[in-house]
């Protein structure tokens, strides 16, 4: 959004340039007769912080909204520390899910003016107009700096989607929303605190989504917690996209994995490939563990709808498992990975554990021994299931994962490596790739086809190096790259 200057301005730290904020343009979207002294500022965390303190005091801005979030806490308390330190007479308000909770101790919070915990909708227009008034000297505007609006009902909130760009809407994911809110209690994630999941009015709903259509938008991301938790909801949604269907729209939906009824079923298999993807939420196959994190899951009815989903749409599965929670140690992690590799997702985004501010896994803290870092993103350290040597190896393993099985450009030879016991082969695997290359960023696709080459050849004694030479070498010349490998020259 182009800007000149503004009395408030509303801003975040992107983690990359295709994401646009939804959340700020909710706050834009509900600013009312505040809009036209409005304006948002997008930021990339590749940027540094003085480069966007320099952006941001070119539109001379009363007042600041800042949305934070893991991903960016730290970069954003650098640029307010800046900000206060050039141009202290500018009011910071702060808000979002990193600073909703336990915001006490946080620098962020202390460097600010104010917070808005939870959803701030139409609280940050609220607490705009009266700073803008000068009524902000009131003693109910200094209690803490800290406000918690009563959230309004949904039908009271402005939808923020004519607020997408014509670029936005051309290069990046655009995001939405039909419900908010979760029914269920997951102890790891913040949605584990909400009342229940709320349906925004589909009718209005679809016709914003329409517009967006009209004008181009074909990238939706869904951010509902749960897509399929109302099956008439999302039988409208579909049906609605399927009379929509070209070859540029794509759509993305987190799903609840045992719950796929037949009417579902029947509308999915109608998108074609590349139009559609789900992400599932496994986090874990042991029931003991599901049972002391609060996660209700019918795993028998997971591994049926996705064996369905894999073997009879057209979609593109994102399984997700969560490495580190209590209550579960090495074996039955690596059980619970073999299991869903063998149902075949297209990629298994393997996460490690973080605390998130908030949520009820704290409980866990001194039963498991639960150990996080201090700093964002807070991930864990050790579990008294699982010590620190063994959680670093298992990061290695998930960012190498990403690298090799997640980008599919080792099909053949990713196979053959992880024939019988797909965990510990790659874990093996992982073990040989960073002792050998003291890397897990910055290694280069030419290059990890010769890791993966020299990597067999050691680990295997060149038992049917052959036929792996053979696989690799197909998926070598199907990723692209020119010119034979530095491995074949060597053969």
């Amino acid at each position: 959004m182009n800007i000149g200057q503004s009395d408030i301005l509303l801003s975040t730290i992107n983690a990359s340039y295709i994401h646009a904020s939804i959340g700020l343009r909710y706050l834009y979207a509900n600013l009312d007769e505040l809009q036209a002294q409005a304006s948002i500022l997008e930021f990339t965390s590749h940027l540094r912080p003085v480069d966007i303190v320099e952006k941001i005091l070119h539109a001379k801005p009363k007042i600041i909204g800042f949305g934070v979030y893991i991903w960016n806490t730290e970069h954003t308390t650098k640029v307010i520390r800046l900000l206060k330190t050039i141009a202290p007479e500018i009011v910071i308000v702060i808000g979002g899910p990193e600073v909703s909770f336990e915001y006490e101790q946080q620098t962020i919070y202390q460097l600010s003016d104010y917070l808005i915990t939870g959803a701030a909708d139409m609280g940050f227009a609220h607490l705009c107009r009266a700073i803008l008034s000068n009524n902000h000297s009131d003693h109910q505007y200094k209690k803490n700096k800290v406000f918690e609006f009563q959230e309004p009902p949904l039908n009271a909130i402005k939808l923020p989607y004519q607020f997408y760009t014509d670029e936005d809407i051309t290069n990046r994911v655009l995001y939405v929303e039909a419900s908010r809110g979760c029914p269920f209690k997951c102890e790891f994630c913040l949605s584990a605190l909400d009342k229940t999941s709320l349906p925004f009015d589909i009718d209005e709903f679809l016709y914003e989504i329409d517009k967006l259509y009209q004008r181009g938008g074909r990238n939706f991301k869904f951010v509902d917690r749960t897509f399929n938790l109302k099956t008439q909801t999302s039988l409208r949604i579909l049906q609605f996209f399927l009379e929509r269907l070209d070859n540029k729209l794509f759509l993305h939906f987190e799903i609840i994995p045992d719950r796929l009824p037949e009417t579902l079923k029947e509308l999915i298999v109608r998108f074609p490939a590349g139009s559609l993807q789900f992400e599932v939420g496994i986090q874990s196959f042991n029931p003991d563990v599901q049972d002391l994190i609060s996660r209700k899951q019918d795993n028998n009815k997971t591994i049926e709808n996705m064996l369905w989903l894999v073997n009879h749409s057209h979609a593109h599965i994102h399984a997700d498992l969560i490495f580190g929670l209590p209550g579960e140690d090495i074996d039955s992690f690596a059980s619970g990975f073999n299991q869903l590799y063998e149902l075949r997702p297209h990629d298994i985004q393997l996460g490690i554990l973080k605390r998130l501010r908030g949520t009820p896994l704290i409980r866990h803290t001194q039963s498991h021994q639960l150990l996080f870092d201090s700093s964002a993103p807070y991930g864990i350290l050790s579990t008294r299931e699982v010590d620190f040597t063994l959680v670093q190896r298992i990061n290695r393993f998930a960012r190498y994962w990403e690298l090799i099985a997640n980008s599919g450009h080792f099909k053949q030879s990713l196979s053959l490596l992880l024939a019988k016991n797909p965990f510990q082969n790659f874990l093996v695997f992982s073990d040989w790739l960073y002792e050998n290359s003291g890397k897990t960023h910055q290694i280069a696709l030419r290059k990890l086809y010769d890791y993966l080459f020299f990597a067999y050849k050691d680990i295997y004694f060149e038992k049917k190096q052959d036929k792996f030479v053979h696989a690799l070498l197909n998926d070598y010349q199907e990723s692209g790259l020119k010119g034979k490998p530095e491995f074949f020259k060597k053969l």
